[in-house]
């Protein structure tokens, strides 16, 4: 087990090593921003909602799996759905038991996707800190192994394997725009980089947990509404993600639920790619114009998650 101190670029790249055979390598799509109706910009997407389990929780959900000795009763994971996915993708992966809690707010296509994966779902409450506290009291009685959404070291470590990709892949980027919930993916991103990008945090309005934080100086509790309330509304921001983001993240900007619907219709429409709410929030910033690029900035906008049903085949 990795100490809550030891979260540094010389984890991250042994994390790298050892999930690398479990874990996609996912693309990176280069855009304009006038196919978008928009002012020109160049703008790449790091398309991580083509990972494993359709988010990039695969990531520490591995690190967790392989970096730690799991009992005979397996893990068991609380989650608004993508981390309790991912956990069970993991789990099947490397013939471990895995127990997954959602809240009611879990949408039908992540509760399916855990159960694809041969995962127990337990409904345990209305909210995603109702989910934790029946997960905690199932580690109780049981002692299976606890994988934290974004308040543990390994899940940090291996969300911020997504940043040392992305510097590999786009060495030339300016600023990284990230969704934020609870801040495992944004706070292992900046673990990476340590003030070399600009990284940019979107939150959806209704949810403000980071954008509160960092106004009052620590984690405080935050609303947890909205349309990406699966997947970036918990009940605060993690302990250990928090200093990363104060030292690294530039700014929180907030878009409303109607700047991320439009921002999934036109990721769609545009350019054919599935993002769920969450997946879609950093987009819309930049489509919304809450977050205007410098002339000449090279911009990279994280595409994260892709656990929905708003497209239909017929």
């Amino acid at each position: 087990m990795i100490a809550d101190t030891q979260i540094s670029q010389t984890h991250i790249r042994e994390a790298e090593a050892l999930i690398r055979p479990y874990i996609r390598r996912t693309p990176v799509l280069r855009i304009d921003m006038t196919d978008f109706g928009r002012a020109p910009l160049p703008v790449a997407l790091k398309l991580e909602c083509l990972q494993h389990s359709g988010s990039f929780k695969a990531r520490g959900a591995f690190t967790n799996l392989i970096g730690r000795p799991v009992p005979p009763a397996g893990v068991v994971a609380a989650s608004g759905g993508n981390h309790g996915a991912a956990v069970a993708y993991a789990a099947n992966r490397l013939g471990v038991p895995a127990t997954i809690f959602v809240p009611s707010v879990t949408s039908p296509a992540k509760a399916d996707r855990i159960r694809s994966y041969g995962a127990k779902l337990v409904i345990g409450g209305e909210r995603y800190a109702d989910a934790l506290s029946a997960s905690e009291i199932f580690v109780k009685e049981t002692g299976a192994l606890s994988i934290h959404a974004y308040d543990q070291a390994e899940t940090l470590i291996g969300q911020g394997t997504l940043g040392l990709e992305i510097e590999q892949d786009l060495p030339e980027i300016d600023t990284l725009m990230v969704a934020v919930g609870g801040g495992g993916l944004i706070g292992g991103i900046a673990a990476w980089f340590t003030g070399l990008k600009r990284i940019i945090a979107v939150e959806p309005e209704g949810s403000p947990t980071l954008h509160m934080a960092l106004d009052a100086g620590r984690p405080v509790d935050a609303p947890a509404d909205g349309i990406a309330a699966d997947s970036l509304a918990p009940k605060r921001v993690g302990a250990l993600m928090f200093p990363f983001a104060q030292s690294y993240v530039d700014r929180s900007i907030l878009v409303s639920d109607n700047e991320i619907k439009q921002a999934q219709v036109l990721l769609w429409d545009t350019i054919r790619i599935v993002a769920e709410p969450g997946g879609a929030t950093a987009f819309a910033a930049l489509l919304s114009g809450k977050y205007t690029p410098a002339p000449g900035e090279k911009v990279c906008v994280l595409i994260c998650g892709a656990n929905t049903t708003a497209v239909r085949f017929d």
